[in-house]
């Protein structure tokens, strides 16, 4: 229950945000008025950036202040001895800039002018407050890394390790399955689902269809594909020892191992994986932001990979998975993203 509610408060504000924003897109086709509409969504949305904006800058004093006077944690009671901080942190001065950064960048994509020059790179409309809307809540993305990045891999692992010796555990395949609906929801929502699109409409605008024979052989062709090809990059750079963090390894053990371990679990990490992501990414984003961008947002989104190797790998594997969007549909891309993972769930489950 603490979870569904935990996501229904994260994914609660934007569903509100992109509903009223598909108001205003619907009032605008209709060649009627609808500014008051999308500026309402604005400003909600501009409300949340500037609390982040604040607690960025908030965060960022007290760095400043703790690195003049190292003291000050003592005085505050954070400190249980020098070497022995009770918060740690990878980067302070990193998680404010991963609060307030972004926020002004998401506050500066709603300006007209901002969406006229990015429109001459990607396929967007300049005059859409749905696109401005959907361009600005992408920095949430880079907002999520870089705040995971300043506490650090290895700390949050640690820190979920701790929560389970304590006793205080989630559940992981049901956290899994209801972050990835939501995910879906939010996709179907943000292209209009019932305000300016149907049901039918909204599977065609997605991309979402009836698979063929072919898509399904193609799907698992590929999905199988990729797994020795990822295998063998993984080896390499384990042998050269570029891009290689520790903290990755961590952390992902802490939040999917427990995936790895059933045959549920590694279905929960295949199919709800390629439900959400692949609606959302491919579905909805990848026609207005284009292919290179939407795979750079899907390489950043699993912040569980900092900047690593692991990191090219997902861009990489979004390339494809977008090439293939491009060339067939999302349901296609859905197979084979729920084929590659399950793959490498197996090959974990079997300990090769």
């Amino acid at each position: 229950m603490n979870e569904v509610l935990s996501m229904l408060l994260l994914f609660g504000p934007l569903f509100l945000i992109v509903w009223l924003v598909n108001l205003a897109e619907a009032r605008r086709q209709r060649q009627s008025p609808y500014q008051g509409m999308a500026i309402t969504s604005y400003v909600i949305l501009g409300f949340f950036y500037s609390l982040a904006i604040l607690g960025g800058l908030a965060i960022n004093l007290f760095s400043f202040m703790v690195e003049q006077q190292p003291e000050l944690l003592t005085e505050l009671g954070l400190n249980q001895g020098v070497d022995n901080p009770l918060l740690q942190f990878n980067s302070l001065p990193l998680l404010g800039l991963g609060l307030w950064v972004p926020a002004l960048v998401g506050i500066l994509l709603l300006l007209p002018p901002v969406r006229r020059l990015l429109a001459r790179i990607i396929p967007i409309d300049a005059a859409s407050p749905v696109h401005a809307v959907a361009l600005s809540l992408s920095v949430l993305i880079v907002t999520q890394l870089l705040f995971t990045m300043g506490i650090g891999l290895t700390n949050l692992a640690e820190s979920l390790e701790a929560q389970e010796a304590a006793g205080v555990t989630s559940n992981t395949t049901l956290g899994l399955w209801i972050q990835q609906i939501m995910t879906a929801v939010f996709a179907f929502i943000g292209v209009g689902w019932l305000v300016r699109r149907d049901w039918s409409e909204s599977l065609q605008r997605l991309g979402l269809v009836v698979p063929s024979v072919r898509n399904v052989i193609l799907g698992v062709v590929l999905g199988l594909g990729m797994v020795p090809v990822v295998i063998l990059i993984e080896r390499i750079v384990s042998i050269f020892n570029v891009g290689v963090d520790p903290g990755v390894e961590a952390l992902t053990e802490q939040l999917l191992g427990p995936l790895f371990t059933t045959p549920f679990g590694i279905i929960t990490l295949g199919v709800s994986a390629a439900l959400g992501e692949e609606t959302l990414f491919r579905g909805a984003i990848q026609p207005r932001f284009g292919l290179i961008l939407t795979a750079l947002l899907f390489a950043l989104v699993h912040s569980n990979y900092g900047i690593s190797i692991s990191t090219l790998i997902v861009f990489i594997l979004g390339l494809v998975l977008g090439i293939v969007r491009m060339r067939t549909n999302t349901t296609t891309v859905m197979i084979i993203h729920a084929v590659y993972n399950m793959s490498l769930g197996l090959l974990a489950y079997w300990g090769v």
